[in-house]
């Protein structure tokens, strides 16, 4: 244990919250106060008051985030904090997010919290730990239940996470987070690299690394077709991983879980054999305009095949899908509607679950393209009632090629396979071939069998954090990097729908699209420059290329500090801002 009072990447200063709680402890009774007005205890009417002083030389806390401490709302006599309230104003002059929104306890909620008589501790230590990366909090370190006797808005986070009910959880780790991911620590152009590209690929946790390297060194066999001990091994590391995907999608069974390359492996899957069987002359496939080229293209090229025709949902000047023009689009010859969940260009996240109604009710079935909504939100196939849904593993921490085909297991079965070969196959004669049922039919040949089980370890690594509290966190650093981005003058934001994930498309007036990711690399920032395989709708906006920062839940506010800052000094090179 150390205790070094530098703050590591996205933590408050360690001494400082320590000081905070301290201070605040040595205050308290040997037991709690009865509640007061507004369910606060009372006797504690001096917790609206400032925070006492901190010693010269220690940051205020949020300072390690960089949250604006001095741009922060007021609470007024009497009430409780605006933070708390959850009325704290995200856009504006001078505005920014609380702490608190991060999952980090604000000063005034440390108080409350530390204050109640149910804490299984009254005066639990507050303690910093050290690890690669510097000092990092661990603070009420369990869920515990909410305070019988405190009612405080905003505080219960049931958002931030699934378990619903009256409790409250330990903060959202981000250094714990930051230190998982090894690549993290890398210095490009002699700065601290800042990963800003996730649209594009995400980085590997270490224990994502790690279950790699086991497994070639301990399992590494081909699978299901030897009586030896590795290839049992590998079996089961290759179909618990499979199992594991089940979970995480809700699908109904394993059977429905078909893995392949990627997603543009998955959507060729699809149209090469269920298009090839189901699609004729005059029929119609419906995509959107936010579409990423490989759920383009495979359609094209079976439309081309079968004299059949691609139709195309329009956008409005945000980027949101125009679901009265959809309405029109579809008619008795849409056999077909498939669409993304997340455009990659944009952020957009499409009214998914409205739209598969949509195009049930006209006959047709759907594929949901998931390749970037994967890492961002919780994938329910049943709650969706898609008919197919695609992702790729290294979109979601996972490895590279590897990612997944689920599709309804009747379906499945109902679609002749694309590949022929070993493991796909009942019986084989020179006359006559007899094929598995899913999801062996669509696995012919040795897979990829080692990176499966790292997309297995991958959701395992999701799941401990939870995809919910990795959305709410991230949803929030969206908030700040927009806010931020809107301080750079001649900066234009490309797609503002109301509902959008974590990727933030911008031009810069004065400057091409790849000299400003030039300029962000020379400081160590990792962001996308060009078409993102999504010219149409970059088209649509009258652009060819874009700057695509692209954000994480191992991302902080202080990267998105780095970033507005690098973009400042690029303007200010040119136009002496």
């Amino acid at each position: 244990m150390s205790t070094s009072n530098s703050p590591g990447p996205g933590l408050p200063d360690v001494a400082a919250l320590a000081q905070l709680a301290n201070q605040f402890f040595s205050s308290l009774p040997s037991s709690a106060p009865a509640a007061g007005a507004n369910g606060l205890p009372a006797g504690l009417s001096h917790l609206n008051a400032a925070p006492p002083a901190l010693p010269a030389g220690v940051s205020a806390p949020g300072a390690g985030l960089g949250f604006s401490p001095a741009a922060a709302p007021q609470a007024g006599a009497g009430s409780v904090p605006n933070a708390l309230n959850g009325d704290l104003p995200l856009s504006g002059p001078g505005s920014r997010v609380s702490p608190t929104e991060f999952g980090v306890p604000g000063d005034e909620e440390l108080k409350h919290l530390l204050s109640s008589s149910s804490l299984s501790h009254p005066r639990p230590a507050v303690l910093p730990e050290t690890g690669a990366s510097g000092p990092s909090y661990y603070f009420l370190a369990h869920a515990r239940p909410f305070p019988s006797g405190l009612n405080v808005p905003g505080l219960q986070t049931d958002s931030l996470h699934p378990d619903k009910g009256n409790t409250v959880r330990a903060p959202f780790d981000i250094h714990q987070v930051r230190r998982d991911f090894p690549i993290l620590q890398e210095r490009v152009n002699g700065k601290q690299l800042i990963w800003l590209d996730n649209a594009a690929t995400t980085h590997k946790p270490q224990s994502v690394i790690d279950r790699l390297a086991y497994f070639y060194a301990h399992e590494n066999s081909n699978i299901h077709r030897a009586a030896h001990e590795l290839a049992a091994r590998a079996t089961d590391a290759y179909e618990g991983a499979r199992e594991k995907v089940r979970g995480f999608l809700n699908a109904r069974s394993a059977n429905e879980v078909v893995y392949v390359r990627g997603t543009t492996e998955a959507i060729n899957l699809v149209a090469q054999s269920w298009g090839r069987a189901n699609i004729g002359r005059d029929d119609e496939i419906i995509v959107s305009h936010l579409e990423h080229h490989a759920n383009i293209v495979p359609w094209q090229m079976l439309c081309a095949e079968k004299g059949a025709r691609l139709r195309v949902i329009p956008v409005d000047d945000d980027g949101q899908l125009q679901l009265d023009e959809y309405a029109k689009l579809l008619n008795p010859r849409t056999k077909l509607v498939a669409f993304t969940q997340i455009s990659n260009a944009l952020g957009t996240i499409t009214p998914a679950r409205q739209i598969i109604d949509m195009a049930h009710a006209a006959g047709a079935r759907v594929l949901l393209d998931g390749a970037q909504s994967v890492s961002h939100l919780r994938a329910d196939v049943q709650a969706l009632n898609c008919d197919w849904f695609v992702f790729s593993g290294h979109k979601v921490f996972g490895p590279t090629g590897i990612g997944v085909l689920y599709g309804k297991e009747a379906l499945l079965n109902d679609t002749p396979p694309w590949q022929g070969g070993g493991n796909m196959i009942r019986d084989v004669t020179f006359e006559h071939t007899q094929y598995h049922d899913a999801p062996g039919r669509f696995e012919a040949g040795t897979g990829n069998i080692a990176d499966a089980v790292g997309l297995g370890a991958a959701i395992d690594y999701v799941n401990r954090i939870g995809i919910d509290t990795i959305g709410a966190y991230e949803h929030q650093l969206l908030l700040y990097a927009t806010d931020r981005l809107k301080e750079i003058p001649g900066l234009r934001l490309i797609g503002t729908a109301k509902d959008k994930a974590a990727v933030l498309s911008f031009v810069l007036a004065g400057y091409k699209t790849e000299e400003v990711g030039a300029a962000l690399n020379q400081d160590g920032i990792a962001v996308r420059s060009g078409h993102h395989c999504a010219q149409p709708i970059l088209r649509r906006f009258s652009l060819e290329s874009t700057v695509r920062p692209s954000l994480a839940f191992y991302n902080n506010c202080a990267d998105v500090d780095a970033l507005v800052a690098s973009l400042a000094r690029l303007k200010s090179g040119r136009n002496n801002f």
